[in-house]
């Protein structure tokens, strides 16, 4: 089973200029119009979570168990609603509805952020969640649906580019909010609940979208006896007769489909989350607090950068090896944290690997998802795979939260990296060539 099929022109050369113009002509504006949305609802949601950990740490005294727990819920809530989600959209066929309504309601709940309280900023952080697990898979899934499958990693990569950029310049905005307003955090979070409703507003009016025709029904010609894993193809293209959750779970019964997703929950089962890893390295090279706010720029301009020019090559090579590489890097970045010395280049090079993970694993999946999941059913199984590595990154939250209290940080980094190569070794041995199977 492979994440993807090689796809690139026979025979044929191009100048630099005419591959560009080939990308811009590529990308349809819907891809375009989505990251604009995604892009301006990042600059809302990282400004955020740029100033998250040490709000809550520093400044509200929580402990590294109780961030690991709240973490963990919010990747859980999102996890749970992003099936839901999926499901919703194919079941009323309308991705853009249910996508807008995710979208809407992170913005609406963004003002809680002002009321300092543990419970009221809880519930803020769920609700933010639950609306980003709704409109994770419908987006994706107009996405898919607007790119031929040659084009499908290229697609993602322009949008997981355009969504970086939001990335990029939120932690900018926060940083900047800090130096210059009295408020401090809560001029942070008043800016962003402003930036979510305008989000909001850019999707309903320039996201092309609507209620989608049922699929008509197509003969599937019968497969020969002696091809299992063509016959295993066809039956996923033709997938089930109803759009329903029995449906949605019922395309695991592909072998594909079925590989992808045990790789993506063990993995995600080791891959500490993004406000762990920056605590880390503030803790590990002693980044200044004012400062702390801008590591996830690092992230974020890598990801920016690697977004698109590693779609294509998943699209031209094959995702499988470009998804394992950027796991690579993440336990390359884990093993710079533990036993690398403390030099002022440290964490330049722990925010390279982690930008580069990002960049070759984020688009990629939805992408090979997107390959083998039938038309009708595309948002939900975009959305079974993404709940499945959701719920094992929550898993993975409360799991360092309480090695990290348990056992110090290093400790509980040193088990995550080593769960970390013993899920990509069994994934790269899953996700292996087979005789039958696409060299790719």
């Amino acid at each position: 089973m492979y994440l993807a099929d090689r796809s690139s022109p026979h025979g044929t050369t191009a100048t630099t200029a005419d591959r560009v113009r080939g990308t811009v002509r590529a990308v349809s504006p819907t891809v375009l119009a989505l990251g604009t949305v995604s892009l301006i609802t990042d600059v809302s949601t990282e400004m955020v979570t740029a100033v998250l950990p040490l709000y809550l740490v520093l400044g509200l005294g929580m402990s590294p168990l109780g961030f690991g727990m709240l973490d963990g819920v919010q990747n859980g809530v999102s996890a749970l609603v992003q099936l839901t989600g999926g499901h919703l959209a194919d079941r009323v066929r309308n991705h853009k509805l249910v996508a807008g309504v995710g979208y809407g309601l992170a913005a609406l709940v963004k003002p809680l952020l002002l009321v300092h309280n543990l419970g009221a900023l809880g519930t803020a952080l769920a609700l933010d969640r639950v609306g980003k697990g709704l409109r994770t898979a419908p987006r994706d899934a107009l996405i898919s649906l607007s790119a031929p499958p040659d084009r499908q990693g290229r697609a993602f990569g322009v949008h997981r580019a355009m969504d970086t950029t939001g990335a990029l310049l939120g932690p900018m905005a926060a940083f900047l909010i800090l130096g210059v307003a009295a408020g401090g955090y809560d001029a942070v979070f008043a800016v962003s609940a402003c930036v979510a409703a305008l989000g909001v507003l850019v999707l309903f009016l320039f996201v092309p979208g609507g209620r989608q025709a049922a699929p008509a029904p197509v003969p599937v010609p019968a497969p020969r006896a002696t091809d299992a894993q063509g016959a295993e193809g066809t039956a996923a293209a033709a997938g089930p007769a109803k759009t329903d959750l029995r449906a949605a779970f019922g395309l695991l019964r592909a072998r594909r489909l079925r590989l992808l997703f045990v790789c993506a929950v063990l993995l995600g089962l080791t891959t500490v989350s993004d406000a762990f890893l920056y605590l880390l390295v503030q803790r590990r090279t002693g980044v200044d607090e004012q400062l702390f706010p801008l590591l996830p720029l690092g992230t974020a301009t890598v990801f920016l950068l690697l977004a698109l020019p590693l779609g294509r090559l998943a699209d031209r090579i094959g995702r499988r090896t470009v998804f394992l590489a950027g796991h690579a890097c993440l336990l390359l970045g884990y093993a710079l944290l533990l036993w690398a010395p403390a030099t002022p280049a440290l964490p330049y090079l722990v925010l390279l690997l982690h930008g580069t993970f990002y960049a070759a694993t984020d688009g990629v999946l939805p992408a090979a998802v997107g390959a083998v999941v039938p038309e009708r059913l595309r948002a939900s199984g975009i959305a079974l795979v993404g709940t499945g590595q959701a719920l094992a990154r929550f898993c993975c939250s409360l799991a360092f939260g309480a090695a990290w209290a348990a056992w110090g940080d290093g400790p509980a980094l040193a088990a995550a990296a080593a769960g970390l190569a013993c899920c990509a070794l069994a994934a790269g041995v899953a996700l292996r060539p087979t005789p039958l199977g696409d060299p790719r």
